[in-house]
């Protein structure tokens, strides 16, 4: 069963009001959603996904609580744009959960999984052309290295790199675990001993083929864009990639400009149009009950101007 990471910290910091407009840019299977629901009775909720077997899922879970909700089957890149296709135009709180779901991981088929022997696949849409197999076996050595370094920071990219194109000559990496024999096999055996040798590279596969930073920056800026004056958004990063985007965008719209630093009294309008409200980490006693909330971090800022 998927466990909602900051569930109760992501529901505390939108600070939801009873008749709120709330967007949850990651649906999922309804973790965070259920509760949201629950605390917005004259409100609505909008949802995002992109996997046709979560949105089942989720719409079941929702329609136990209320009828107010509407899931949007649609990457959160379309944040605005189908926002504006309801009428929409300004919201109360959006909340981005990075997390790939534990459904996602659990699933064999889906090949999001280092542990399980599934097609090399990892696509968050399933109806979109790019898997992981056309990253393995079709881009060149120096992509491979770019992206194992950029999104998995990963030190033995070039010898896992040039495994990978040796192996693909003699014939396709089909499956999960062939490519984790093949990584295994580019690593030192101190390396492979004190953590799983694929973790960063499968991560970093599935960063490249659901294009996810690209992605959630630009929407990240279209969310700054919608959301209401006291409204917040929340976002839940897991890991440093992710993070650094959130933490400098969410720094930019919320410092003055440096021009201005140095005047005695400093115009209304001049001011920053939000404000940084928390930095918050999972407690010992979630990170006890849920290994994947480990990496995770929640970051709130607050409209506070037009």
């Amino acid at each position: 069963m998927h466990k909602s990471v900051l569930l109760k910290e992501a529901i505390q910091y939108l600070n939801l009001k009873e008749d709120a407009i709330i967007v949850d840019c990651t649906l999922g299977y309804g973790g965070h959603s259920s509760e949201i629901l629950k605390r917005i009775p004259k409100g609505h909720l909008y949802a995002f996904d992109q996997d046709e077997e979560a949105i089942q899922s989720a719409r079941k879970r929702l329609s136990e609580i209320s009828s107010n909700f509407t899931i949007i089957k649609s990457n959160f890149v379309h944040l605005k744009e189908k926002l504006q296709e309801l009428g929409i135009t300004k919201v109360d709180g959006i909340l981005f959960d990075l997390g790939v779901s534990s459904p996602q991981l659990d699933e064999e088929e889906r090949g999001f999984s280092f542990h399980k022997d599934a097609k090399l696949d990892m696509r968050m849409d399933q109806s979109q052309d790019k898997d992981a197999s056309v990253v393995v076996n079709t881009y060149s050595y120096e992509q491979l290295v770019h992206i194992m370094r950029t999104y998995g920071e990963e030190k033995f990219a070039p010898s896992i790199a040039r495994h990978i194109v040796e192996k693909r000559q003699e014939k396709e990496i089909e499956t999960t675990l062939e490519l984790v024999d093949i990584i295994k096999e580019s690593v030192p055996e101190k390396y492979r001993r004190e953590h799983h040798p694929a973790r960063k590279v499968f991560q970093a596969i599935r960063i490249e083929v659901n294009d996810e930073l690209n992605v959630f920056e630009h929407a990240l800026h279209d969310a700054l864009d919608m959301i209401d004056v006291n409204g917040r958004v929340c976002v839940i990063t897991f890991h440093s990639l992710e993070d650094i985007i959130c933490k400098k965008l969410m720094k930019e719209v919320s410092t003055l400009s440096t021009v201005l630093k140095d005047l005695p009294v400093i115009p209304e309008n001049l001011q920053p149009n939000f404000r940084i409200v928390k930095t918050v980490h999972p407690s010992k006693e979630e990170l006890i009950d849920n290994r994947r909330a480990r990496s995770a971090k929640l970051r709130v800022i607050e409209k506070v101007k037009e």
